[in-house]
């Protein structure tokens, strides 16, 4: 049976899988076991798990972890209609998201220990947002959606800007107009800040859904960070939320990345949620 993974969205809490995990799912790239009362994803070696509200305590989520585990002894997920091989790899990792209490008991039972964390961080938006106070020789401009140009453009500073990061430099041709698809993407909310020459030297995407504005990705040129272009991007990104009658906005951050936690808590962003990601123990 094919399961609505949208279904297991509840109002309160946070979104049970990420961006790339539904792009995956629908790419064929990741296994999915469970039905409509629970659900676990593996996709490149990482586990996602969520029990519907009403199944909760009846020790689910603890049988779809081993039924993901059991992945590595063979066992496999039929494979999606597209003819995409899914994963058959027992996952490495597992996200909590939202660091639920039962989600860390899930962890110790399996034995699982937290590696890495990643914060949402919260901000009102004000209807007098600030001018960006762009500098002498840079513009900003929108991304045009579908455009070869700005997409090779786009794609080679996210590389550049997240080339350490595990997941965000990593996303594809084939990943970004997967999201230039979804409902909520408008070119209008990506950003792009060129320099005198043209080039990209910073980009602000904006993903405004369900009456909250996200800062979905900041970047700024590698050869460029430390001059205060970051600031301007995220000037730009208030200014471009501003009278839209949004609740406020958030953004997500790695907890020990300190220079960004500095330029966005003097942005007025304050800790909202936690995310955790656990190792498996052979993993660690």
């Amino acid at each position: 049976m094919t399961v609505d993974l949208d279904a297991f969205t509840v109002a309160g809490e946070p979104r049970p899988f990420s961006d790339q995990t539904l792009v995956d799912v629908r790419a064929g790239r990741a296994t999915v076991l469970g039905d409509e009362r629970g659900v676990a994803v593996v996709r490149d070696g990482e586990l996602e798990v969520v029990v519907a509200r009403e199944a909760r305590g009846h020790g689910l989520g603890t049988a779809l972890v081993e039924r993901a585990l059991a992945l590595g002894d063979g066992a496999r997920a039929p494979a999606p209609s597209d003819g995409v091989p899914a994963a058959s790899e027992a996952p490495r990792l597992a996200w909590a998201h939202g660091d639920h209490p039962a989600a860390r008991a899930l962890a110790a039972r399996f034995g699982w220990t937290a590696v890495r964390t990643l914060l949402r961080l919260r901000a009102p938006i004000a209807d007098d947002a600030p001018d960006p106070d762009v500098p002498d020789g840079y513009a900003l401009s929108s991304f045009r959606t579908g455009d070869p140009g700005d997409e090779a453009d786009w794609l080679t500073l996210n590389a550049a800007a997240f080339a350490h990061h595990p997941e965000q430099g990593r996303m594809t041709l084939a990943d970004l107009r997967s999201r230039e698809g979804e409902s909520w993407f408008s070119g209008d909310d990506l950003l792009l800040l060129r320099d005198a020459d043209g080039a990209l030297a910073g980009s602000c995407w904006l993903k405004v859904e369900d009456g909250v504005g996200e800062f979905y990705a900041v970047a700024v040129r590698p050869d460029l960070q430390g001059r205060g272009l970051g600031g301007v991007l995220m000037r730009a990104g208030r200014r471009r939320l501003a009278g839209r009658g949004l609740t406020g906005a958030v953004l997500y951050v790695e907890g020990d990345n300190g220079p960004a936690l500095a330029l966005y808590r003097r942005s007025g962003f304050a800790e909202d949620a936690v995310d955790v990601q656990y190792a498996a123990p052979q993993s660690r």
